[in-house]
């Protein structure tokens, strides 16, 4: 769930698609089990949620949701389709990169690659991860101008950013340069948000929404090549993975923790038990955003 925000997610396909951009790896409903074998004890409420409390959040993998969530993937692939762009990039930057697994999954890196995070934990594992690959991981705080010179990328790349300063994408944009990224959309998973906190008011529910931020970009001066939005459902098979992805993107309800919402938690693990798989929708839209070349070819 990469990308990072404060009333929504960058995933669960947000930041802490940060969210992440997903709980899981599957797009599909579980399918039901079949033969003759007996099905499986459901496991007691104390058990998931311990086991999902102790479980390490750094990082991006959302691997640990495997057999426990599931999330339908946006139809543009989003991965694939920034893959092809850094192979024909010279000069790359990928913002909020988190541990910078979405980054590395990429085959062919531009000669000049660079990436941003503000996270100390996702800093440590996007180096680890990156700096093989001959990726410059630089500590940026995600409200800070961007460190780099006017003009220094042909691609700028990002995967549910916190907030997207389009005034600074420009600016280290070259001319004819591309922004291309997924956002989180507007009110996305908030029907679990609105589980724990309660019915969000309309600012709140319509940030981020990707009107607002095409006329943000304009007014930066980008030229909108591409937007498209989707919804998408997410299940929740059990507490354990609402209490991970909670924990694990942090800006959902923020000041989560798992006394604080106990009662909460139990109340929602029976409703599961009784009637299947938590349901919620998750936000998403593709930008791709193009500066303008002068008319000098400066």
């Amino acid at each position: 769930m990469n990308s990072r925000d404060t009333t929504n997610d960058p995933a669960p396909d947000g930041k802490r698609d940060r969210a992440p951009d997903r709980p899981t790896g599957t797009s599909s409903a579980p399918r039901p089990a079949t033969g003759t074998s007996p099905a499986p004890r459901p496991r007691p409420f104390d058990d998931l949620v311990a086991e999902a409390d102790a479980a390490p959040t750094e990082g991006w993998d959302f691997s640990w949701f495997e057999g426990r969530a599931t999330e339908e993937r946006p139809s543009w692939r989003y991965a694939e389709s920034m893959a092809r762009r850094l192979a024909h990039a010279s000069a790359s930057l990928d913002i909020q990169t988190g541990g910078g697994e979405v980054l590395a999954s990429a085959a062919t890196l531009p000669p000049l690659a660079v990436a941003t995070e503000g996270w100390p934990a996702n800093v440590a594992k996007a180096t680890a991860l990156l700096h093989p690959r001959g990726v410059a991981v630089v500590a940026a705080p995600e409200d800070a101008p961007l460190p780099f010179a006017d003009g220094a990328f042909d691609l700028v790349t990002s995967r549910h950013p916190v907030k997207a300063d389009f005034a600074e994408i420009a600016r280290v944009l070259r001319p004819g340069g591309t922004y291309f990224a997924q956002h989180v959309g507007p009110a996305s998973v908030f029907e679990l948000v609105e589980y724990f906190l309660g019915p969000q008011p309309a600012e709140v529910r319509n940030g981020r929404h990707p009107d607002l931020e095409r006329a943000e970009a304009e007014a930066a001066g980008l030229e909108v090549v591409d937007l498209r939005a989707e919804r998408l459902r997410i299940e929740f098979l059990d507490i354990g993975a609402v209490v991970h992805f909670l924990r694990k993107v942090v800006w959902m309800v923020p000041g989560f923790d798992v006394a604080t919402y106990r009662p909460r938690l139990r109340e929602l693990h029976d409703r599961i038990q009784a009637e299947g798989p938590f349901v919620a929708h998750s936000a998403r839209h593709l930008f791709e955003l193009r500066k303008p070349v002068s008319r000098g070819g400066k």
